[in-house]
C-alpha cells in the first residue's frame, strides 16, 4: 500500500469512559502501542481520499467502534465490529498475559521466553482477525493490525 502521509494515522485516543485504568504494566502497553501507532502505520479507508486520520477506539454495548476523523476533527465514518469472534483469543491472550507477567518474577530465561512466545502468537492471531474484520473497511498492515489488536485488549482491561 502507498499514499504518502494521507493514508495513516496521526492520533490514536482510547475512551475514557470504555476503559478502567490497568495495572502499572497494562497502562504501559497501552502508552507504548499508542505511540508505535502514532510513529509507524498504514491506515486507509477504501474509497476515501482524505487522510491523516485521528481515531477514537471504545466500547459500546460490547462491539468496537472505530470512530475515524479528519484532521479537523470532522467525523469520516464509525465503524462497528462484534467482538464475540474475540472471546476466545482475548480470554486465551490474558490468561497469558497473567502467567507472563507472574513468571517474570519467579521463572527461567528459558520459561519466560517460551509463554512470550506463545503470548506474540496469540497477539499475531488477534490482529489477523482483526484485518479480517476490517476488510474493506479499513485498511492496514500487520504492524498496524498488531499495535490496534494492543489497544483492543487495553479497552478489556479492568483494572
Amino acid at each position: 500500500m502507498s499514499g504518502g502521509d494521507t493514508k495513516r494515522l496521526i492520533a490514536v485516543t482510547l475512551d475514557e469512559k470504555s476503559i478502567g485504568r490497568g495495572t502499572a504494566d497494562q497502562e504501559h502497553e497501552r502508552e507504548i502501542a499508542i505511540y508505535d501507532l502514532v510513529e509507524e502505520n498504514v491506515f486507509a479507508l477504501p474509497g476515501h481520499n482524505g487522510g491523516p486520520y485521528m481515531l477514537t477506539l471504545a466500547l459500546h454495548e460490547a462491539k468496537l467502534v472505530f470512530d475515524i476523523r479528519e484532521e479537523t476533527g470532522a467525523q469520516v465514518v464509525a465503524h462497528i465490529l462484534s467482538l464475540t469472534p474475540f472471546r476466545r483469543i482475548l480470554k486465551d491472550y490474558f490468561m497469558i498475559c497473567e502467567s507472563y507477567y507472574a513468571a517474570i518474577r519467579t521463572a527461567t530465561p528459558a520459561q519466560i521466553e517460551a509463554i512470550d512466545m506463545g503470548r506474540r502468537g496469540l497477539h499475531n492471531e488477534g490482529a489477523q482477525l482483526l484485518t479480517e474484520r476490517l476488510k474493506g473497511k479499513i485498511e492496514t498492515d500487520l504492524d498496524t493490525s498488531r499495535r490496534l489488536f494492543t489497544l483492543v485488549t487495553a479497552l478489556h482491561w479492568k483494572g
